[in-house]
């Protein structure tokens, strides 16, 4: 059974469950990688948002979805997230690095990561069993038949908690993000399952903070600046690249290149200073090459969460800032959450 998976569309606060018809239900946002399985006897294959599945990637998983589905009748569809848990016992967290990792092109690679960091499989719809397809329910029907069908679930199968209470929703929005979570999504309790539709409502964290340009890369048409690579200073002075700006207009790209020419940094020949920048298992082939900046212009952004010390996704550009001085750019200023534990968000 295949099946594009239902989306979400970002607001700005955790929404009161009066606010869509037939009241809201409640989960935490798992920051993984969304993944619909279907079980099918022996048959496992673990689809995901884009096209390429990710079965080959968690043969641990693979199995634990053999093992406690094995002898069924009828195939069984779920939707949920693949996650990594890391950390000593009472301060486990998530841990999207090493998630991150699991996607390697060498078999024996992936067999030796799934012994020394196994993922878990959080499930949080239940799309088809019995031989019956149960996408046209609504999600109140479907979340009945996933709690029974979880009570015989045993780690790395896991289900996602739900609440109706939209203030016990606020506090999991403030508390979880200590174990790694990115936000509260809010499912409308009475609507089916609509296949790459934005029926759900998602809130993420958004915060402010002063940065330093580093570097840009040059956009893939080849003019302009296709991002900003930002850099904050750390307790000894060293000032460390921490993500990058991207989503300029196309009249912004062009008229950045002139802008940052006065701080671009040169050679003795005068020719512009390039530097390699990280690459990703995701984008191996992208050119990661960046033209250099002297560390003076400021920039406030706006990001959701952090990743030991880099900002987890692409930040978003909010304005330049002349009245900071890059010097004081540091990681003093971010908002470093509350530890807490991740097994307290599974139990």
């Amino acid at each position: 059974m295949e099946i594009a998976p239902m989306l979400a569309k970002a607001v700005a606060d955790v929404p009161a469950p009066d606010s869509v018809s037939g009241g809201l239900r409640y989960e935490p946002k798992w920051d993984g990688f969304r993944g619909i399985v279907t079980v099918d006897g022996d048959d496992v294959e673990i689809g995901s948002r884009g096209a390429k599945p990710l079965t080959r990637y968690f043969p641990e998983l693979v199995e634990a979805f053999r093992t406690q589905f094995g002898g069924r009748e009828h195939p069984v569809v779920l939707d949920g997230e693949v996650v990594l848990r890391s950390g000593p016992s009472g301060n486990e967290r998530l841990d999207w690095e090493a998630l991150s990792q699991r996607i390697h092109p060498a078999a024996s690679r992936i067999a030796k990561l799934s012994a020394e960091t196994p993922a878990q499989f959080v499930a949080f719809d239940l799309l088809s069993a019995d031989g019956t397809s149960l996408v046209d329910q609504p999600f109140d029907e479907r979340r009945a038949r996933l709690e029974a069908m979880a009570t015989a679930f045993v780690d790395p199968l896991f289900v996602t908690r739900t609440t109706l209470d939209v203030d016990l929703a606020r506090e999991w929005l403030r508390t979880f993000e200590g174990a790694g979570l990115d936000g509260v999504v809010a499912k409308p309790r009475t609507r089916p399952y609509e296949p790459g539709k934005r029926t759900m409502l998602k809130v993420k964290h958004h915060r402010t903070a002063d940065v330093v340009a580093i570097g840009y890369r040059v956009h893939k048409s080849g003019s302009g600046v296709g991002s900003l690579l930002v850099g904050l200073y750390d307790d000894d002075g060293a000032l460390r690249q921490v993500g990058g700006v991207s989503a300029f207009s196309d009249k912004r790209r062009l008229a950045l290149v002139d802008e940052l020419d006065p701080v671009v940094v040169r050679d003795a020949d005068g020719r512009p200073v390039t530097g390699d920048g990280e690459k990703s298992r995701f984008s191996s082939g992208r050119d990661t090459s960046f033209v250099r900046l002297e560390p003076s212009v400021v920039l406030e952004v706006r990001y959701d969460q952090m990743e030991g010390d880099r900002f987890r996704h692409t930040v978003q550009f909010e304005r330049w800032r002349p009245d900071r001085d890059a010097a004081s750019c540091g990681f003093d200023q971010l908002e470093v959450p509350s530890a807490y534990d991740l097994r307290k968000v599974l139990s």
